[in-house]
């Protein structure tokens, strides 16, 4: 007689539920119940690389964890329930080992003093009962911490920087940290190329804000100057004009730099050249800012702006006397988020302090 791999009725499937779970902690493999290990994800983004663990929280509820609920040795799915999946959407490094992008099954082998952190290319099982080391993608080594007691287990992101956060498991008594780091600027260089497809390319500050990006990161400054010429063809003007200089000095093309940033100050504004030559200032090329100072004055002599550039050019020729005096009238005429701003730089002038500095 043939007997079905699957006998079981309502009924029977019903007495065994409850059979095998005590009633005041109700779980089903079936229905949505709520669970002793809660349901947890936690995300960070690091750069513009976002990493996600979606995990079950259990707790210690008065047990010894580690060396007796969870012993020394042995594979744990680092979490409660299904697989802890830990998710990166660029690609990694986990303590300098490059991990592919994608959706790992987290697991870890606790030790005494050392533990191991698995990354399975398996994230769809039932804890780690048919993990197998043949699916593993990466193995890292690492030193867990003493750490105040913590009832449920969590995932923390710690010190996130820029390319960069620590993982860091808490549970118990003990913490297990691991790096995460992303090559961010090589991975938003990559970006800007399918970015610059979409409707960000009808206008010109993507392209220069590209631009910027590729100079301040030491990316290709042949594909920022090209990004800085294709925001110039949407609308010219000051700023993308000049990006393109910095782009083309970086270069080496020195007379196309130069022409770029005469464009560029041909049509700026009196605070834009201010802005400009305060930026030269900060890069040390202290006589080519004066020079600007000198000729953005007779734009608007009348004007806060002038008066703070006449005051920075008198303080750089030692005369402290008229650079209190026009500072003093920069702070009259600055607009009122300057006052204070001008003011300390009166205080600073009336101390004989070089401002230009």
């Amino acid at each position: 007689m043939h007997r079905s791999l699957y006998p079981l009725t309502a009924a029977s499937l019903a007495l065994g539920l409850l059979a095998g779970a005590p009633s005041a902690h109700a779980q089903s493999a079936i229905l949505n119940l709520p669970r002793v290990s809660q349901h947890a994800l936690v995300s960070q983004r690091v750069g513009i690389t976002d990493i996600t663990i979606d995990y079950h929280r259990p707790l210690v509820d008065g047990r010894q964890v580690f060396g007796g609920l969870q012993a020394w040795g042995q594979v744990w799915r680092a979490g409660a329930n299904e697989n802890t999946v830990i998710r990166f959407g660029d690609p990694v490094t986990v303590d300098g080992h490059a991990l592919p992008a994608g959706a790992y099954g987290l697991h870890m082998i606790p030790g005494k003093t050392s533990w191991i952190v698995i990354f399975s290319k398996n994230s769809t099982s039932w804890g780690s009962f048919t993990y197998t080391e043949a699916e593993d993608a990466l193995r890292v080594t690492v030193e867990p911490r003493a750490s105040p007691h913590q009832e449920a287990l969590t995932y923390e992101f710690d010190q996130p920087t820029p390319t960069s956060a620590i993982v860091t498991l808490r549970w118990a008594e003990i913490a297990v940290p691991f790096t995460i780091n992303v090559d961010t600027p090589a991975i938003v260089e990559r970006s800007l190329r399918d970015q610059l497809r979409a409707r960000a390319q009808f206008e010109w500050q993507p392209w220069m804000e590209a631009a910027d990006y590729l100079l301040a990161n030491g990316r290709s400054a042949e594909e920022a100057a090209n990004d800085a010429k294709q925001s110039i063809a949407v609308e010219d003007r000051f700023e993308n004009e000049i990006t393109l200089s910095r782009a083309l000095t970086k270069l080496g093309r020195a007379d196309e730099a130069r022409a770029a940033r005469t464009r560029a100050l041909g049509m700026a504004s009196q605070a834009q050249v201010h802005t400009f030559a305060r930026t030269l200032q900060g890069q040390g090329l202290k006589s080519e800012a004066l020079d600007l100072f000198r000729e953005n004055i007779k734009k608007d002599p009348a004007s806060w702006t002038a008066h703070n550039e006449a005051a920075r050019l008198a303080a750089a020729a030692g005369d402290f006397a008229t650079a209190v005096k026009e500072m003093k009238l920069a702070l009259q005429l600055s607009p009122q988020p300057l006052r204070d701003q001008h003011a300390d730089l009166v205080r600073r002038l009336e101390k004989r302090d070089d401002i230009n500095r």
